[in-house]
């Protein structure tokens, strides 16, 4: 098996990317795409004096000497960042730019996550030499659907402004034009590495979006998906959002278990199911986001406690029962629903005070939680507040989320069971508290609009849609409020809108698998090898494990050893055929068979052959095994041959080959070496008969 991480992503909005080689097929883990990068484009301008607009780059008729143009890069490259700085144009997309320097002829599976490993899919599929099979669970599918369609209607506003691009290569990406921009900037578009570049992408259309749900294929959790007679896949929910999964891949030679970023003790999402990932031969450990809280891990004794603990001295019983009672503890659903609480909170005060708040969070189960808990905040305080949600598949998304009990956590589930609605949204709809349009213009939401209120609308990387309008019209109301998750640049995020009197609260979501709750998981899931990532290693290196591991960096490939033998599945008919036989020098019995060997669901099968006929007649013998020189002396005597044998040496005194000699009753002589035994005879009587004797001393079938 061969591994390769084509990139380490950058959280929740960007999973990582990686690609498997196993048993001849390559599968491809995620195909997200790094929205952040929008940052460095300017939002559409919706009026003259809301941003400063960057203008749209032209080609321009100025001559310059190369002494005053050089001066001029330098000024412009050395002044401060601000709104002007921002590129003025229609936007590309950053994709994993180690993903395009693959075939994509050679893929032959892609298992998508999350719905944010979808939104990259359409640049694979869109290309025509791709044919893999593309494995996603029901519920990430509809919601990555629907955020790819979005995205593609946001992305209108641009090109209605901005006009359809002449070419792949807009005038903004050319050289000259780069080396204009700050440093910031050059860094992202390049890269950290300056190599990043040649990931940049025009935008898919929506009807490249609607072919790439054609070769998606939707699996339910743990439903099995059979690719190519060899490998077994499933899917197994990991907490971290609606339809979020880790990945199960059973073949001939192994087993292999996908670890996405995950989380125990969902409030939205169905919980970890890491008991399906057991035993497994290899886990692919891509959680990116443990890493982020490294320094707590470090700084916490009790976590480095459970670090350098020998859990290869405690029995299972023992493992099973502390790592359960760690991995499901409440510490953070409880840390979850603070934070859901503080922001609404906030909220309400905000409101009190006149202003209205500003939502573009894109996770699906926060934006339900956060629903909900404005419905019982607002009613507790007697405040009846319009809440506004705005997208061009708000109605869509919200209609998806009242059929998708069996993707939920246990306690919204049991609402489902007692009766209760699913959602408080839907009473929340239906007495008019919040309001589903399309679009920021639209005529209803006009007449409709209220202020204060609570807005929830994309796009997070304050660049497309509403969102865009939104903040211009309450960046200067020191009254209301901007929640926003970290992980973004802020400073670049919110510089088109600056000078900001508006509140800003950046909160950060349970995205992984905490680091101290890592080793609990592994010590229960049994591998017997274990891939991490190498920022991982100084964490993992002291560990005292039960099972191997080794590291992985982006952009190189890992060789993992298969850690089973094949098993051979006979059929009844075929079995019933054999005939044993006991070994001479081993204590086992042995048979031959022929037959036709397939794979079937993931094992390798014998059936018997449609031309296998029952013979009458008897098989030749076949003959193997070492043959033991004394035995072989004690049979030529008794055949009456006079035979001595003769050891053989190397020039280094190795041993080279053992020689028998025969000089009666005609001369001839047997050479025994590690491959062959040569009979060496002038009679060819004399030649069958040492052959007889040879045969009498080895085990035969």
């Amino acid at each position: 098996m061969e591994f390769t991480c084509l990139s380490e992503g950058k959280g929740y909005y960007f999973p990582p990317c990686h690609i498997l080689d196993i048993c001849g097929f390559r599968v491809l883990f995620d195909c997200p795409m790094d929205l952040s990068s929008l940052a460095i484009f300017s939002p559409v301008p919706t009026s003259s004096n809301s941003i400063a607009y960057n203008r749209k780059f032209s080609c321009s008729s100025e001559k310059y000497a190369g002494l005053e143009l050089n001066e001029d890069k330098r000024l412009k490259i050395d002044k401060p960042l601000d709104a002007n700085s921002l590129i003025g144009a229609e936007p590309h997309y950053r994709t994993v730019k180690n993903l395009l320097l693959w075939n994509v002829s050679f893929i032959d599976v892609v298992l998508i996550s999350s719905p944010m490993g979808m939104l990259g899919l359409p640049f694979l599929t869109r290309n025509k030499d791709f044919s893999a099979k593309v494995y996603a669970t029901e519920a990430t599918a509809r919601i990555g659907q629907l955020m790819m369609e979005d995205l593609v209607s946001m992305h209108k506003e641009y090109r209605q402004f901005y006009g359809a691009e002449e070419s792949d290569a807009p005038q903004w990406m050319k050289w000259d034009e780069l080396e204009l921009l700050p440093l910031e900037l050059r860094q992202i578009v390049f890269g950290a590495d300056g190599t990043e570049f040649g990931g940049w992408m025009p935008l898919y259309s929506a009807a490249d979006v609607k072919a790439c749900m054609l070769k998606v294929e939707c699996l339910k959790y743990a439903e099995e998906a059979c690719y190519g007679g060899t490998l077994i896949i499933q899917a197994f929910s990991s907490g971290l959002e609606i339809g979020s999964c880790n990945w199960g891949i059973s073949g001939p030679k192994a087993s292999i278990s996908y670890i996405s970023s995950s989380v125990f003790s969902s409030a939205a999402a169905m919980s970890f199911n890491y008991q399906a990932l057991q035993r497994s031969d290899v886990i692919l450990y891509s959680d990116f986001s443990s890493c982020n809280g490294l320094d707590k891990f470090d700084n916490d004794d009790n976590c480095s406690g459970a670090a350098g603990n020998n859990y290869s001295n405690l029995s299972s019983d023992d493992v099973n029962s502390e790592g359960h009672d760690t991995l499901l503890n409440d510490e953070e659903y409880l840390e979850e629903m603070e934070k859901l609480n503080f922001i609404c909170s906030c909220s309400v005060d905000c409101i009190k005070a006149g202003g209205s708040v500003l939502i573009p969070i894109a996770r699906i189960g926060i934006t339900l939680q956060l629903l909900e808990r404005f419905a019982v905040n607002l009613a507790s305080e007697n405040m009846r507040v319009p809440i506004f949600l705005i997208s061009s598949v708000a109605e869509e998304l919200i209609a998806f989320t009242n059929i998708i009990p069996e993707w939920l956590c246990e306690q919204w589930q049991d609402r489902l069971y007692s009766g209760q609605p699913l959602f408080s949204h839907v009473e929340m709809l239906k007495d008019g508290r919040l309001y589903l349009f399309p679009a920021i213009h639209s005529l209803k939401l006009l007449k409709t609009w209220q202020e204060p209120c609570i807005v929830f609308c994309p796009h997070w990387s304050l660049r497309l849609g509403p969102v865009v309008h939104l903040l211009l019209r309450w960046s200067a109301d020191q009254n209301s409020l901007l929640v926003m998750e970290e992980g973004l640049d802020a400073n670049l995020a919110l510089l088109p809108f600056k000078p900001m009197a508006m509140k800003v609260l950046q909160c950060s979501f349970v995205s992984g698998i905490q680091m101290q709750k890592s080793h609990h998981l592994l010590k229960i899931l049994q591998p017997r090898h274990v891939l991490f990532p190498e920022i991982l290693r100084q964490h993992i290196g002291p560990l005292e494990t039960v099972f191997s591991f080794n590291y992985y960096s982006e952009n190189k490939m890992v060789h993992i050893p298969y850690m089973k033998d094949s098993e051979l599945d006979i059929t009844v008919e075929l079995a019933c055929q054999l005939q044993y036989t006991t070994l001479k020098q081993q204590d086992m019995n042995i048979s031959r068979l022929k037959g036709e060997l397939m794979i079937e669901h993931g094992r390798y099968r014998l059936h018997l052959g449609n031309d296998e006929q029952v013979s009458s007649h008897p098989r030749p013998l076949v003959h193997f095994g070492r043959i033991d020189l004394n035995n072989l002396l004690t049979a030529l005597q008794k055949l009456d041959m006079n035979a001595t044998l003769e050891e053989v040496t190397g020039a280094a005194g190795s041993h080279k080959a053992s020689r028998i000699h025969v000089s009666e009753p005609s001369k001839a002589m047997i050479e025994v070496i590690e491959a062959q035994t040569v009979i060496s005879a002038a009679d060819e009587n004399i030649a069958s008969v040492i052959s007889q004797a040879i045969s009498g001393v080895l085990d035969c079938i």
